[in-house]
């Protein structure tokens, strides 16, 4: 039996805020992240992503009173990212009130980090956040894709697609793919990116990256994702977790 589209919203949270741009830039404030959690929660989301997107590029954790004042606003699975760099500090945050742990540039920088926290925790605990773009000056990899770290700052020439493979086998949970050439824009989820991973490892998919209007979770879903995530269409009411699930529905797409 096909297992149950999750629709999640994300919380992109800069020094206590959240704020939302297109390709990680033109920052705009989106509101008190306590807030919309609690909103979000009222709204019916089957899970929460708080990604403290400030953390790696200001090489410091995540904000952790603010990680557990989220927690405390909603009662449903909570994914809090961002400045994870060791066992410890998924320890903290687990405390803090955080069900699943997003780490994306420790692990990069030190693969081994996963099967650690997975060996400790299980990896249920652990979601791999990629942040994936297609290759571009002069940079080549296998798949046509690499890997960018310190919030879509820094383009490292590293497949993503190989990258992913790995980091299941070292024992990622989950991927959370997000599409950085769709970040923002609104005009739909990366498909082709997803159908690629989705070829290539069997841990559920969380597309994430340009959401526009309800059709794009639909075919995400049919692209291959498990999950779907966004952040401005629902921060600024352009949708609202309702109409995503029904648009899922009418497409004959089970959702929670």
């Amino acid at each position: 039996m096909a297992v149950a589209v999750r629709v999640i919203p994300c919380l992109d949270v800069s020094h206590g805020r959240v704020v939302k741009g297109v390709n990680f830039e033109n920052l705009r404030d989106a509101g008190d992240p306590v807030e919309l959690a609690r909103a979000y929660g009222a709204m019916g989301c089957d899970e929460l992503t708080f990604l403290d997107v400030s953390a790696s590029v200001e090489d410091r954790s995540t904000l952790l009173d603010v990680v557990s004042n989220t927690a405390n606003q909603v009662f449903i699975p909570l994914t809090v990212g961002g400045g994870v760099r060791s066992v410890a500090d998924v320890a903290q945050l687990l405390h803090a009130g955080a069900d699943k742990v997003g780490i994306n540039t420790a692990a990069v920088q030190r693969p081994e980090l996963i099967s650690e926290i997975a060996d400790q925790f299980g990896n249920q605990v652990i979601t791999l956040s990629i942040d994936a773009r297609r290759v571009r000056d002069g940079v080549s990899t296998d798949s046509g894709y690499e890997i960018t770290t310190h919030g879509g700052r820094r383009g490292t020439g590293i497949d993503a697609l190989q990258w992913a493979v790995k980091a299941a086998e070292l024992g990622a949970g989950e991927i959370l793919l997000n599409s950085m050439d769709a970040d923002g824009t609104n005009s739909g989820f990366d498909r082709q990116m997803i159908k690629d991973f989705r070829s290539e490892i069997s841990v559920p998919i969380i597309a994430s990256g340009g959401a526009g209007k309800a059709s794009h979770f639909v075919e995400a879903v049919r692209a291959g994702a498990d999950a779907v995530l966004a952040a401005s269409v629902f921060h600024f009411g352009v949708l609202t977790i309702s109409d995503v699930k029904a648009a899922l529905c009418d497409a004959g797409i089970e959702v929670r």
